[in-house]
């Protein structure tokens, strides 16, 4: 990019200065011919041609010395064209006879042969009708003296040319690295970012194409940082969860090994149980990646959702009659379908039943409504347990998240249900959120389409 503005820049310049040189070149040529045509005194063309079109006018030069002294004072008609106080030159009729001059002893006189040489002829319509004799004369110039001044007129133009350029190219580089600064420090950030730092963020001090890639840039620097985070979490809590069945299990076994514990089916149960556990939360992991990578296999086909409702309630009530909890369902009447997976609708209530058990006291209540808003169906799971910390709401569906870092793995599953129960609703097309409700306790609400 950097050569690219540089070539461009270069390209520019060049086009312009020969385009100066070629027209000053020209235009020089022109003026000089005309300057020396005329003596070489700058306003003699204008004064010369202002005669011309006063005897073209009156076919005669009476009168032409009231016109030029009477209008000098006043900047006015002949005087005000030529430009020169009149009092410096002489005028002559073709006779050579001095009509105005410098000082009125000067009329009338006639001007030698070699004076008229060093004058402007001045011709209308193809015939002398007067000379024009400069101050002083015109002057002798050498032969080449055209060719002189021209060479240094070209040289001056040359040298202009030559500043002009090295002054575009300085400001091009300039321009150059004020343009590619903010590029730099891209290219700079992406570069540490590639080497494993996330924390990369770049000024945006413009707007413009620049500093939307800035912001961009800062926003997937972001996205990516965040993303590590998870990532070492999730690692870290895997190996968590990893590690506290399999060194209980591996207890078991050697003790059993070892004769500290009879080796009966009370004692393996305990080993299953562990197993079992491990066995729940690799599933739950390979069903969150899944879900993930967007290959959670769905054997979707309509389903009535008040069936699944009704279910739901059924399943759990031997559950919640254990605990002394009253579980209550309001499905509403009548068949509402949805495209869906049966058996993964079962595992979302199912993670949400267990969970509005586990936190419902005893003699408490669960209300499970099934509604039809508009084109969704619509669950809501609401228990009279605690509610949630307001600092906490934002991270229910994480994984390996526990609001209560006091409870133990046995009581309180593997920390991924609800993240999985989330994934499931977001592969059905629908939405699962959980709030603190107004009447006091906790209300999970899932709506699918219908």
């Amino acid at each position: 990019m950097r050569w690219r503005l540089l070539g461009s820049f270069f390209l520019i310049i060049l086009i312009a200065l020969g385009t100066v040189a070629i027209v000053t070149r020209y235009t020089t040529e022109q003026e000089v011919q005309t300057f020396l045509g005329h003596g070489g005194q700058v306003g003699l063309e204008n004064l010369a041609n202002a005669l011309r079109s006063y005897y073209a006018t009156n076919q005669t030069w009476e009168g032409v010395d009231a016109q030029l002294r009477g209008n000098q004072g006043r900047g006015q008609g002949i005087r005000a064209s030529a430009n020169v106080f009149w009092g410096e030159h002489t005028l002559a009729d073709p006779s050579g006879v001095v009509l105005l001059g410098p000082s009125a002893a000067d009329i009338g006189t006639v001007l030698s042969r070699e004076v008229l040489d060093q004058s402007i002829p001045l011709e209308v319509s193809g015939a002398v009708v007067g000379y024009l004799v400069p101050e002083g004369g015109i002057l002798q110039l050498p032969d080449n003296f055209e060719e002189l001044l021209i060479e240094r007129v070209n040289r001056a133009t040359l040298l202009a040319a030559l500043v002009s350029g090295g002054l575009a190219i300085l400001l091009s580089l300039l321009f150059a690295a004020l343009i590619l600064r903010p590029v730099r420090s891209l290219t700079h950030a992406a570069q540490n970012m590639a080497n494993g730092d996330f924390s990369q963020r770049v000024k945006v001090r413009e707007g413009g194409e620049l500093g939307t890639l800035g912001e961009t840039f800062n926003q997937m620097s972001e996205s990516l940082q965040e993303a590590e985070s998870l990532r070492k979490a999730l690692t870290a809590d895997i190996a968590h969860e990893l590690r506290n069945p399999l060194a209980i299990q591996r207890a078991h076994l050697e003790a059993l090994q070892d004769g500290v514990f009879p080796l009966n089916r009370e004692n393996l149960d305990l080993v299953v149980e562990q197993n079992q556990q491990l066995t729940r939360l690799v599933d739950d992991l390979r069903t969150l990646a899944l879900a993930d990578a967007g290959e959670l296999a769905l054997n979707k086909r309509p389903i009535n959702l008040t069936d699944i409702c009704r279910e739901t309630a059924a399943r759990f009530e031997p559950q919640a009659a254990l605990k002394k909890v009253t579980l209550v369902s309001n499905c509403v009447e009548g068949p509402l379908y949805a495209i869906a997976d049966k058996e993964r609708l079962q595992q979302i209530h199912d993670n949400l039943m267990q969970n509005a058990l586990r936190y419902s006291p005893e003699g408490g209540w669960i209300v499970l409504t099934l509604s039809q808003q508009e084109k969704w169906g619509v669950f809501t799971l609401h228990n009279n347990g605690p509610q949630i910390p307001q600092e906490a709401l934002g991270h229910l569906f994480e994984r390996f998240y526990r609001g209560d870092k006091a409870r133990d793995r046995a009581s309180g599953g593997t920390g991924l249900g609800l993240a999985i129960a989330r994934k499931l609703a977001e592969a059905h097309g629908g939405t699962l959120s959980g709030a603190n409700h107004p009447d006091g306790g906790v209300v999970f609400t899932l709506s699918l389409p219908l």
